[in-house]
């Protein structure tokens, strides 16, 4: 088969790989799309301990099964594998299963590619008439419900009353956007420092748009629900600054693991901080459905582009030379 492999940092390759081989219980899947997520771009700057060349990357993905008794059926993957058995997993919490495994990182192969293998468990049937390039966005989308629903469980106002901030307009920054406003919240802000981003966010209609370079910064004290979609020092620094007393902070980002957080404000405060990672099952299936629904948008902020052009995608959001706020990569 065709994969973009990443083989050095700042390198991928288009060349032929062996065909994946599936194991009892998974089946094979020809990729019909497969997203890039920030993640791939940390692990393309070898910034990434956990994925290494070489390496298949890639795990926002959907595509249709070519064998079994499944054979023809179109599907989404949930690329997050968990034991099934621990008390994360048994309590409804499988996004923090101590055993839990992601594909495209080492030593699972990614998606980036013709073909994947994958637990059927791990198989969520796609609606008759989606889009692959829309469904594949059901993962990072995914993420961003989740963080929403725990936002939304630990603040003391109903999100509809609830002035709301989001930093970065990325895909997961973007999508937050788009399920706050699906669930009522009617003042939401959202800044992000490339401007192409935050012109496809004014067009996907989450709320106020802000350049946090050169216009005014969120005022202090002055949001109930801050979500920091990029996870760097500055994002803290901010999203401490702009919660309200006994607001709630919910950080997606992993940009980087320096500090940022102003404690004692937390403290004095009672700031809910909430640490959010990936999502589950629930959270999938909810998320894929509201996307075939139209309940969060056009998703016309997806741009589709070939695998095999995979490198200058990764380039070009590396630059921000691209509106898209989400990149699929689609196999010949």
């Amino acid at each position: 088969m065709k994969a973009l492999v990443y083989t050095n940092p700042e390198e991928l390759t288009h060349r032929d790989e062996p065909d994946p081989i599936p194991e009892t219980g998974e089946v094979l899947i020809r990729v019909e799309a497969a997203g890039i997520c920030g993640s791939d771009m940390h692990a393309f700057h070898g910034h990434d301990e956990r994925r290494f060349p070489p390496l298949i990357l890639g795990h926002e993905v959907a595509g249709t099964i070519v064998a079994g008794p499944r054979k023809g059926e179109r599907v989404v993957v949930n690329p997050l594998m968990t034991c099934g058995q621990c008390d994360a997993c048994l309590s409804g919490r499988s996004n923090l299963c101590a055993k839990r495994q992601i594909i495209g990182m080492n030593p699972r192969e990614g998606a980036f590619a013709q073909y994947l293998r994958m637990p059927e468990r791990n198989l969520v049937t796609m609606p008759d008439g989606m889009d692959p390039i829309h469904a594949a966005a059901t993962e990072p989308v995914a993420t961003a419900w989740h963080a929403v629903g725990l936002a939304e469980r630990a603040s003391a106002r109903p999100l509809a009353e609830c002035r709301t901030l989001v930093l970065g307009a990325g895909a997961v920054g973007l999508a937050a956007g788009l399920v706050l406003a699906h669930r009522g919240c009617a003042g939401l802000s959202i800044g992000d420092t490339n401007d192409l981003r935050r012109k496809t966010a004014k067009a996907a209609g989450c709320g106020d748009v802000y350049d946090p370079v050169n216009d005014a910064g969120p005022e202090d004290n002055g949001f109930d629900v801050v979500i920091d979609a990029v996870g760097g020092r500055m994002t803290r620094q901010t999203a401490v600054a702009a919660v309200k007393p006994g607001g709630v902070i919910v950080h997606i980002g992993l940009m980087d693991n320096q500090d940022g957080l102003n404690v004692r404000k937390i403290t004095l405060q009672e700031v809910t901080f909430i640490g959010t990672y990936t999502y589950t099952m629930v959270d999938f299936r909810a998320t894929m459905a509201a996307l075939h629904a139209g309940a969060l948008g056009r998703l016309d902020w997806i741009e589709p582009r070939p695998l095999a052009d995979g490198l200058g995608a990764f380039r070009d959001l590396d630059a921000g030379r691209t509106a898209a706020a989400k990149i699929v990569l689609r196999p010949e």
